[in-house]
């Protein structure tokens, strides 16, 4: 039987990652996709996001902890959903992973690599990382794991090329090259881009990975850096766990303490007048620190759910799909920050509702 090809999506937070992802979703392409997810935090916004009536099969893994866990649940999520197609119990013809924003996406690669049962039913296609063009340069003097993201694509699709001048794209793409001069670099704003642009690229070179780290198939190598990989996995807010990491020195590892995911949840609808104020005086105050944030909203007097998203100084809202009988009506939104003050933002959004 065919391996199953399968595309690793990532990009930081903010890119426009899940953007893509629904586009993919709906162009009357005829393929059949399953999707596997791995939010950072607690709540995973991107399945209301993603509308459903697209009969994908989504996989939620939202545990937080790419290196601790997310490759034995990754392994899991794949082989389930193999035996699954065997079985005649799925149908779907490839499998998109789509990271979270502060993956280093070389131990979900590694996966494909390691794992014995997942080698037997799985070609890794491609690594595809999304780039903001506002922000990717900030990101990449910033964060190694977006240098990281860079650095292991086969493919780089630019966001938000239409925010910024054609020399700032010019530039942005220079430093890619630099970074990364085997991958393409292609335009993708609102997501479109040719799904050949995406899938089916039998890009992933595995010696072209093994030049940039040397021990990525080097089981031990994960144990080994484990401080390091860290890094991008655990700036939860306080009172987020990161469930199903047994490795005592976990905790004394070097953390993105600086960078927090917190979430707030109510059944009462939003007064819109009061939401707009507040929103605008958070971006302009707390705007560069706001790595990314996103929600799904009750407004007052709304038969449709309100989509909220941002990242830094960029927010924008779209109208989603209709509330059903069936839905728990509430919101949710989780912001993604520097050093963000969680009282105030919360405080101020109780403040908001009707």
């Amino acid at each position: 039987m065919a391996l199953i090809p399968a595309t690793i999506l990532t990009g930081f937070l903010g890119a426009g990652k899940t953007t893509l992802l629904n586009r993919i979703l709906h162009e009357p392409h005829g393929l059949r996709i399953a999707v596997i997810e791995n939010e950072f935090g607690q709540e995973n916004i991107d399945n209301e996001i993603l509308v459903q009536e697209s009969g994908e099969h989504i996989v939620e893994m939202n545990n937080g902890c790419i290196c601790c866990t997310v490759r034995g649940d990754l392994i899991l999520a794949l082989t389930d959903l193999a035996r699954k197609r065997n079985a005649g119990e799925l149908q779907f013809d490839r499998v998109v992973i789509e990271t979270t924003g502060l993956a280093n996406p070389g131990p979900v690669a590694q996966t494909f690599f390691v794992d014995e049962e997942v080698g037997t039913h799985y070609l890794l296609d491609a690594i595809v990382t999304v780039v903001d063009a506002r922000h990717g340069m900030q990101q990449l003097d910033e964060h190694e794991e977006a240098r990281r993201q860079a650095g292991f694509a086969d493919r780089l699709l630019l966001s938000k090329t239409d925010l910024v001048t054609d020399e700032e794209v010019a530039q942005l793409r220079r430093r890619l090259q630099r970074i990364n001069p085997r991958a393409p670099i292609i335009a993708a704003d609102f997501g479109r881009v040719p799904l050949a642009e995406v899938l089916d690229l039998r890009g992933f070179n595995l010696n072209d990975k093994l030049e940039i780290d040397p021990a990525f198939l080097q089981e031990a190598g994960h144990e080994h850096d484990h401080e390091h990989d860290h890094e991008h996995a655990h700036g939860h807010a306080q009172d987020s766990d990161c469930h199903g990491c047994d490795d005592p020195s976990h905790h004394h590892a070097h953390h993105l303490d600086d960078i927090a995911a917190f979430v707030f949840k109510s059944s009462r609808p939003f007064d819109s007048a009061r939401l707009d104020e507040f929103l605008g005086g958070l971006i302009q105050v707390y705007g560069p620190r706001m790595l990314r944030y996103k929600g799904v909203l009750l407004m007052e007097g709304a038969d449709r759910k309100v989509i909220f998203q941002g990242v830094h100084q960029i927010m924008g809202t779209d109208i989603g799909a209709p509330w059903t009988d069936a839905d728990e009506r509430g919101s949710k939104m989780v912001f993604i920050g520097k050093n963000l003050p969680r009282e105030t933002f919360i405080t101020g959004l109780e403040q908001c509702l009707v």
